[in-house]
């Protein structure tokens, strides 16, 4: 059974197409700057396609994505009718929606109503949505929420210490996000340790442009950095995670600051690009840092320091840890960044295998001492086909 999984952004539309026979990848791509000007990337039977196209909506842009996949030197199927099913990835399903849904036009009004909470999300996931219904409307779709696998937190972790009025008018509390990848590295973890992702107690870091950890106990979420937006908790590649309230305001102030241009700000000039001065990549970060770039070792040494403050945190939230992941781009390739986010943590029973750990690029690997009371783990995430896993579930259910 084939299965479409669609990841669209604002002005963006990812995408994999999977065979679940095997759960193989038979082509992915991207069609990028749309509303803009347009571009696709395609990549299928090792050959890539790289080509300008005018996307003035998703609707262009799904459309362009059918072409690529079923003519040209690398098709991968003849015919539409050979897609049974296509998943989709939404960044905030709110407290409205606690699992994996199928996609129906009340749905996706749903989706979009929920773009005042997420504004560069939401509303291209609907545009994109309804492109998809449009090109393939008789394919039964499903909806994927990355906040769906935080709707476990209890009330006591998600609500802020706002008049409760806020939450009850406005909808103000930690939603949480990248559940997709939490949840897939959490089981992944606890199937490579041969046990039930039920007996653990797992903290999980997915660190990359944009980073969370979550507390995940008995295969429940109970806390997770990241809050209302996906700004807060660590500091990131251009947000600037957790800052003092009071700091925000002032800053406004003396800077004279909009509140959108202060979100601009945070969320896209902040984090290891405003510290460092350098880049939001926290490879040329560390370059600039090796190079002897005072700011860029600060921002280097700030993300390491507050990955190590979440990890003790929520092995404090669950007593104890059976288990730490690494994920995402930096924390499955930057042994440095892993390393000092275990670093002198062997009271809390955990101890690198620090040879090991440098050796290690995105593969699945223990990277703990035989001696640590506490695995540490490099998982690849693969948001893509848990999306398809939970489609092909639904749609033949």
């Amino acid at each position: 059974m084939l299965v479409l999984v669609v990841n669209a952004g604002s002005s963006s539309l990812k995408y994999q197409l999977l065979d679940m026979t095997d759960e193989s990848v038979l082509a992915k791509g991207n069609c990028d700057r749309i509303g803009i000007d347009g571009h696709i990337s395609h990549k299928a039977k090792g050959l890539s396609v790289e080509e300008d196209v005018s996307f003035p909506t998703h609707t262009e842009a799904f459309a362009k994505l059918v072409e690529v996949l079923t003519t040209g030197d690398a098709k991968v199927i003849d015919d539409l009718s050979q897609i049974k099913a296509i998943g989709n990835r939404i960044v905030q399903g709110g407290d409205v929606f606690r699992e994996t849904v199928i996609v129906t036009d009340e749905v996706i009004d749903k989706i979009d109503a929920l773009a005042e909470i997420a504004p560069v999300h939401n509303h291209g996931a609907a545009l994109a949505l309804r492109a998809c219904k449009s090109v393939m409307p008789d394919v039964p779709m499903t909806v994927v929420f990355d906040t769906a696998f935080h709707q476990t937190i209890p009330e006591k972790a998600y609500m802020f210490g706002l008049p409760y009025e806020d939450y009850e008018q406005y909808h103000v509390r930690k939603y949480g996000f990248h559940g997709t990848s939490h949840r897939f590295v959490s089981a992944a973890v606890a199937d490579a340790m041969g046990r039930d992702v039920k007996d653990l107690k797992i903290v999980t870091c997915h660190l990359g442009n944009g980073s969370s950890i979550s507390a995940v106990k008995n295969g429940q979420v109970i806390d997770t950095t990241m809050g209302f937006t996906p700004l807060d908790g660590l500091l990131m590649g251009t947000r600037c995670g957790a800052v003092d309230p009071s700091a925000i305001t002032y800053v406004m102030e003396k800077r004279g600051l909009t509140p959108s241009q202060m979100a601009e700000y945070m969320n896209k000039k902040s984090g290891l690009l405003g510290i460092s001065g350098v880049s939001s990549d926290n490879r040329d970060v560390s370059k600039a840092a090796a190079e002897g770039n005072k700011r860029a070792a600060l921002a280097n040494e700030m993300l390491k320091y507050q990955v190590k403050k979440y990890i003790g945190a929520f092995m404090a939230a669950m007593n104890g840890a059976d288990a730490i992941v690494f994920t995402g781009g930096i924390g499955e390739n930057d042994a440095p960044t892993r390393e000092g986010a275990c670093e002198d943590m062997e009271n809390l029973g955990i101890k690198l295998d620090t040879e090991l750990n440098k050796t290690i690029r995105g593969k699945l690997m223990k990277i703990s001492a035989p001696d640590s009371k506490v695995e540490v783990w490099v998982v690849p995430t693969n948001e893509e086909l848990l999306i398809a896993r939970d489609t092909l579930a639904l749609v033949t259910k």
